[in-house]
């Protein structure tokens, strides 16, 4: 007979979020919990409603800033024992961390395991990877070419899709530009609207390795951390990063769709490498230096690397 006051064990849980990070908090960024002894990967739901300090009120919030008080969906990566914070507070609260600094930016008080986590199971399916893979005679995997605007990602991209295909292999090119057209139709370009944008393709990606196919991905994606997510979603043997590096000056003087001069005018805000960071891939598995390296020779590296790691024969 179950004890209702027993451990509960889930990986998707409400709880109220006190922000102390001097950067405000990141829905859909990587965070550790550490709740107890047990330390897990997780990431933040946009939060349900802030707290006003003063008259405890529940406010509208997109995201929460230093000191600032807030309720929150966390998902895990995978379940853990808790029980309520009102009920034990050993057990029932935990520090978030941030993956990169391991410096603690909140605390959180675990209200309860959210419904759908008990109700969602995994469903076995007949035909996997292997089979999928086998019938198309290639190993599938994603080649993700990350890069400022302008950088000639997608000329890149085109070019090695191009190539496969006269090699009869079986591809699908996700572009950044076409995406944000359905996908992601809904998203801007906040910090927070990339990390959502990147773990929304990130997820894509997974699933058309699983049908067997060579994935190719053209798509700013500025945040290491979140490239390093999508990495991990994959095998360490199917998922190739490729940097394409451009310097800025160069990239802002081709500006062929005219994003860098609205920048610049300020008619466009959070645009990478003008007001937002880009963060450069530091171990990628190839780097092109686009300004100095016509597409078609770029291709060709593509194309190499993925025979030299016998993603293609």
């Amino acid at each position: 007979m179950h004890d209702d006051r027993s451990p509960m064990l889930s990986d998707q849980l409400e709880a109220t979020i006190v922000w102390t990070g001097e950067g405000d908090l990141l829905p859909g960024r990587r965070y550790l919990v550490r709740l107890g002894t047990q330390v897990v990967g997780a990431t933040l739901a946009p939060p349900k409603y802030r707290i006003d300090a003063d008259s405890h009120e529940h406010l509208a919030a997109r995201t929460l800033r230093m000191n600032e008080t807030g309720v929150c969906n966390v998902t895990l990566d995978r379940p853990v024992a808790f029980e309520p914070y009102e009920r034990n507070r050993e057990t029932g609260a935990f520090t978030l961390l941030d993956t990169r600094s391991d410096a603690t930016v909140a605390t959180g008080f675990i209200h309860f395991a959210l419904r759908r986590s008990q109700n969602v199971h995994w469903q076995p399916i007949a035909v996997g990877k292997g089979p999928r893979a086998a019938l198309k005679s290639q190993r599938p995997c994603v080649v993700w070419f990350t890069g400022l605007s302008g950088a000639g990602k997608s000329t890149i991209a085109n070019a090695v899709e191009r190539k496969l295909h006269m090699l009869g292999r079986h591809t699908y090119l996700l572009d950044g530009d076409n995406v944000r057209h359905g996908l992601t139709k809904d998203l801007g370009f906040t910090a927070a609207d990339r990390i959502e944008n990147v773990r929304r393709i990130g997820e894509v990606a997974k699933l058309m390795v699983d049908a067997g196919l060579i994935v190719l991905v053209s798509l700013i994606s500025p945040f290491r951390a979140e490239r390093q997510r999508v990495r991990a979603l994959v095998q360490s043997s199917e998922f190739y990063e490729v940097f394409v590096d451009t310097p800025l000056a160069v990239a802002e003087q081709r500006d062929t769709k005219g994003l860098y001069a609205k920048a610049r005018r300020g008619d466009i805000i959070n645009f990478t490498g003008i007001d937002s960071p880009y963060e450069p891939p530091e171990h990628p598995e190839l780097r092109i230096a686009a300004d100095a390296t016509p597409p078609d020779e770029a291709a060709d590296r593509v194309i190499d690397l993925l025979r030299e790691r016998r993603a293609i024969e």
